[in-house]
């Protein structure tokens, strides 16, 4: 009978796969533009060009993007167990937040709920914007997309792409006017289940560098 050998610790430490967002960007679509379903070249692995309708919502403040998924489960408990005897997700509502710091169409609308294009949305930069108000406050869904830049050991491009194909903006915090901060339009958004994808987040990971990273032969 043979003994079974100890795991050697070390053997799972693999620093090369500590990953940080470097560099992270975000686009809005209206609903009625095309999802993102392709967001990579099958053969490279480099970013593919995005549908039509998909505008950068630019700088935003060095806190990034932060992700939460707020889960909720339904336990049953018995009276013969201390722990829940059975466990199913009741809700998971995914957001994601973060605080544009330029004054554009695209963090402007989102945060007063105004379409990206077409009736009632801004006009060009460098126009009078006139925004009024209504008296019941509209939430429109739009698509948003995700952008994470990493680099491997060997310098090759790492991306991390998280698509929202129906999501509305859930909350605001406040948009100060001061000498002493830039003006931000901070936002929470909140994904929906599409109807189409049949999901409310669609997730990639690839890149150069990511495919660097296959093991020898496989």
């Amino acid at each position: 009978m043979t003994t079974p050998t100890p795991p050697v610790l070390e053997d799972g430490l693999r620093n090369n796969l500590i990953r940080k967002q470097l560099v992270q960007a975000i686009y809005a679509a209206d609903y009625s533009v095309a999802a993102v379903t392709a967001p990579f070249d099958t053969a490279t692995g480099a970013l593919a060009a995005l549908p039509a309708g998909y505008v950068p919502i630019g700088y935003t403040t060095d806190d990034g993007l932060t992700f939460a998924s707020d889960l909720s489960m339904a336990d049953v408990t018995s009276s013969q167990s201390v722990e829940p005897t059975r466990s199913d997700v009741e809700s998971e509502v995914l957001t994601g937040g973060y605080a544009p710091q330029e004054t554009n169409a695209a963090t402007v609308s989102m945060y007063k709920g105004l379409p990206l294009s077409g009736d009632g949305a801004l006009p060009a930069l460098g126009t009078q914007w006139e925004m009024t108000r209504p008296s019941i406050p509209r939430l429109p869904y739009y698509r948003l997309l995700f952008i994470g830049l990493d680099y491997g050991d060997d310098g090759g491009e790492i991306y991390i792409v998280k698509h929202y194909p129906k999501a509305r903006v859930t909350s605001k915090d406040d948009s100060q006017w001061a000498r002493s901060t830039e003006t931000q339009w901070p936002v929470t958004v909140q994904a929906y289940r599409d109807p189409v994808l049949l999901t409310a987040e669609k997730e990639w990971v690839d890149g150069p560098g990511w495919r660097a990273l296959a093991p020898a032969g496989g």
